[in-house]
C-alpha cells in the first residue's frame, strides 16, 4: 500500500486594506516575524511566529469582512494553538493588544485569550 501524503501547516490568508499596517502591528504587537511582501507597492505579505503563518492580501477597497459579520458568536478567524496561555497573556497585556476575552476555561477543556488585530480579525489562541 502506498503511503499517503501528510499535512504539515496551514496559513489563513486575510483581506486587508493595508498590507503593511497589518504585518508590521503582526510584528510589533503579536511577536511575528515579516517573511517578505510582494510587489512594490505591497499587495501581499506573510508573517511567522513559531512555524504558525499568516498572509495578508491586499483588498480592492477599504472594506474588510471578519466571519464575525457573517456568524455572530462564532466569529473566530483563526485559532492558534499555544504551549503556555498565560505567558503569551502577559506578553499581549505589555504589548497593549486589544484582548477581547481570557484567558477563559472552557468546557472542552481549552484555555483561551481571544482578540481583535488592527483590522478587527478575531484570533483565538487556545491551550
Amino acid at each position: 500500500m502506498a503511503e499517503s501524503a501528510k499535512l504539515t501547516q496551514i496559513a489563513p490568508q486575510f483581506v486587508v486594506p493595508d498590507v503593511v499596517k497589518t504585518a508590521e502591528y503582526y510584528r510589533d504587537a503579536l511577536g511575528f516575524k515579516i517573511l517578505g511582501y510582494f510587489l512594490d507597492p505591497p499587495v501581499f505579505a506573510m508573517v511567522e511566529r513559531d512555524g504558525v503563518e499568516i498572509h495578508f492580501g491586499k483588498a480592492d477597497g477599504d472594506e474588510i469582512k471578519v466571519n464575525e459579520s457573517v456568524r455572530k458568536g462564532l466569529g473566530a478567524d483563526a485559532y492558534i494553538f499555544v504551549s503556555d496561555i498565560h505567558a503569551l497573556h502577559r506578553e499581549f497585556l505589555e504589548k497593549n493588544v486589544n484582548i477581547t476575552e481570557g484567558p477563559v476555561k472552557r468546557i472542552y477543556d481549552c484555555t483561551e485569550i481571544t482578540i481583535k488585530d488592527c483590522n478587527g480579525f478575531q484570533l483565538v489562541f487556545g491551550e
